[in-house]
């Protein structure tokens, strides 16, 4: 039987043993749960056997045991339950838990864990209470709305779970203290300008001080505004409307 669980080393944003990601460390030991994304078993029946935990991610997965044996997680939907039957299959039914080619989903139902590229598996649309919305179709697309708002073209030959991510919930969940966000492996970011002039370029200054430049930088002397992406990439021809700009973002 393949194992399913890991252990999750701990980097604490170190690489070489030095910092190259700060504000990391410290966190509880944890186990990898290996998820199957692809959804590669085609055409066998699963059964799910429970809903569990995951301390790598904020959705719950389910573990599910095959007709021939095989077991595998994958990502829980909401309304999912044990005893319930899976399959990944471009025959499947629509109902939550399955897996289809985007081109046998019917217009208007929710999906998750989306791939970009036929066979790549999911790579969209995979946190907890999130889901997509097959918007329309194409000859060679598929129309789908993200949870951005964005409208995007995707291969027909995608695959995508129907349903919404489970564990909508969390969303509404207070850490309550600063040593939940510790055993998260958080440790505590402080403001450039409260600190010392040796130590960040914003630091120093007599009581609440701006940042004192032109423009902010990172404790590297970097600028910290700007933009930080091409502006051109291949993959905005396939974008058929812009996502939502602004801190309200559904």
């Amino acid at each position: 039987m393949r194992r399913l669980k890991y252990t999750l080393a701990k980097k604490s944003g170190r690489s070489g043993g030095k910092v190259t990601v700060r504000h990391q460390g410290g966190r509880q030991k944890r186990f990898l749960r290996e998820i199957d994304f692809k959804r590669n078993k085609k055409n066998i029946w699963a059964k799910v056997e429970s809903i569990e935990y995951d301390p790598n991610r904020n959705a719950n997965i389910a573990l599910i045991c095959y007709e021939d044996g095989e077991r595998r997680y994958i990502l829980a939907t909401n309304g999912l339950k044990e005893g319930q039957r899976v399959i990944s299959s471009e025959s499947a039914p629509i109902e939550p838990g399955n897996s289809l080619p985007l081109a046998k989903i019917p217009v208007g139902t929710q999906v998750h864990n989306l791939e970009i590229r036929p066979g790549k598996g999911g790579q969209l649309v995979k946190g907890a209470g999130v889901s997509a919305q097959v918007h329309g179709k194409e000859e060679s697309y598929v129309l789908v709305k993200l949870p951005s708002g964005e409208i995007r073209r995707f291969n027909t030959e995608c695959f995508a779970s129907i349903g919404q991510v489970s564990n909508a919930e969390i969303r509404s969940v207070r850490l309550g203290k600063a040593g939940r966000k510790r055993k998260m492996g958080i440790r505590p970011s402080v403001r450039g300008t409260a600190q010392n002039p040796r130590s960040h370029p914003h630091g120093g200054g007599e009581g609440r001080s701006g940042v004192g430049m032109k423009y902010p930088k990172t404790p590297y002397g970097k600028p910290a505004v700007g933009k930080t992406r091409k502006r051109r990439k291949y993959s905005v021809d396939l974008i058929v409307k812009s996502r939502k700009k602004g801190p309200h973002v559904g």
